[in-house]
């Protein structure tokens, strides 16, 4: 028994409970549930990350036409902010998925 199993029977008292999931399926037990959360919130990062990649691009083209050297630094800022996000959540991907293999739970994440 790995530990998944050992968590969901001590919360769940040894039954399963099903949760709604959007997807269509059904999920069972705590695992499932972490999963589903851990696959919304690299799919939002990486949203987020997109947005901030646009935001400085636009920023950058705005401020190479103006005077104002300030504007292009800030953009700059923005794109470096979001390279250093992406480098975290790039991380704690692999992080979870090493997590994941050493406490014997399969298909954590993707």
């Amino acid at each position: 028994m790995n530990l998944a199993d050992t968590l969901g029977n001590t919360l769940f008292k040894g039954g399963s409970t099903t949760t709604f999931n959007p997807s269509g399926g059904v999920l069972t037990g705590v695992g499932a549930i972490v999963s589903l959360f851990l696959n919304i919130a690299f799919i939002l990062a990486g949203l987020v990350l997109l947005f901030f990649f646009i935001l400085g691009g636009i920023g950058m083209i705005g401020g190479a036409g103006e005077s104002d050297p300030k504007k292009a630094e800030e953009a700059k800022k923005t794109i470096t902010s979001a390279l250093i996000g992406f480098v975290v959540v790039f991380a704690s991907y692999w992080i979870v998925k090493l997590i994941g293999s050493l406490l014997g739970i399969g298909g954590l994440i993707f």
